[in-house]
């Protein structure tokens, strides 16, 4: 009996400790996993996050950049850590790409990863080296069939969404550029600005300022419509049907307590409702979503399924 009781004892201590400290969350600094490069639009929206984090729970988000295969390297970290709301993963759209590229992934990003919200809505921005003698999609066009296999754009890495977006505009203007994967979107728009690739698609926010001070022009916007604060036609107005945009979410490690989970949720909305934030982000190029948990879940699921039969169409493999 005396034995029953003190394992009775140990098992309501255990439970009453983590139900503290799911409710006293987060009494310590938080990892946030951004698995590309520094400078690229993931780290515009992680360190916005990061910043307002601290200054909604008093506690310190600390950024940690794990970049690589297309940003399975960082989201695997995340996936095998411990599923108690202090490592956190920042990740685009391309998350629900790589199931499709990577037959051999250790981890799944549906079961292995909890959604917490989303974050961030952006459509990739088509922008060439100012030495490139182009200024709209037409004269892209035109010039990259003048010169078959003379020009190379950049990504943030194989199966990368802007990867996947240079793809299909290949694929629809019928034009040969060589794809030059790096390690995130700040390596590779320092490779642009730099003049060692001469195309790229990537989100507004980090583009802009670089066509601000003229390193780099933009040409079009990848989305249907026009974006608000982009004085730049759509690919859609010369290559009828062109769509592509990139979403930002956070995630946990499957199995975090859902009570982690709301609060995070909370946060982030938090987050998103700030006038100041929500303004920056639109100036950046951003549209800020927010919502429940659900609205991130079924957007990685619904692409993970749109991707894999894009992917199969249109045969892209990785290099």
């Amino acid at each position: 009996m005396k034995v029953i009781k003190k394992g009775l004892a140990i098992a309501l201590t255990a439970f009453c400790s983590a139900a503290f400290a799911q409710a006293d969350y987060p009494n310590k600094p938080v990892r946030l996993i951004d698995p590309y490069s520094p400078g690229g639009s993931t780290s515009v929206v992680s360190l916005a996050l990061s910043k307002k984090f601290q200054d909604i729970t008093g506690q310190s988000m600390v950024v940690e950049y794990k970049p690589g295969a297309a940003s399975n390297i960082g989201a695997d970290l995340v996936a095998k850590s411990a599923p108690d709301g202090y490592t956190l993963l920042i990740a685009a759209s391309s998350l629900a790409i790589n199931p499709s590229l990577y037959p051999n992934m250790t981890y799944d990003p549906v079961k292995d990863l909890a959604p917490i919200a989303m974050l961030t809505r952006a459509p990739n921005v088509l922008a060439v080296h100012p030495s490139l003698p182009v200024n709209n999609v037409a004269e892209l066009i035109e010039y990259a069939r003048a010169n078959p296999g003379k020009l190379n754009y950049g990504s943030s890495g194989n199966g990368a969404t802007n990867h996947l977006a240079m793809e299909l505009f290949k694929t629809m203007s019928n034009t040969d550029i060589q794809h030059v994967p790096f390690k995130g979107g700040g390596e590779a728009m320092a490779a642009l600005v730099g003049g060692h690739v001469q195309v790229m698609f990537n989100p507004a926010a980090s583009l802009v300022p670089q066509g601000q001070k003229g390193t780099m022009r933009l040409i079009a916007v990848g989305s249907t419509q026009p974006v608000k604060g982009l004085d730049l036609p759509t690919v859609d107005s010369t290559l009828p049907g062109f769509e592509s945009s990139v979403w930002f979410g956070l995630f946990a490690p499957s199995g975090t307590p859902e009570e982690v989970i709301t609060k995070l949720n909370g946060y982030v909305n938090q987050m998103l409702d700030d006038p100041q934030t929500k303004e920056n982000f639109n100036k950046a190029g951003f549209e800020t979503i927010g919502g429940p948990s659900e609205t991130l879940a079924k957007a990685l699921t619904g692409d993970v399924a749109r991707w894999a039969d894009i992917i199969k169409k249109a045969n892209v493999k990785i290099d």
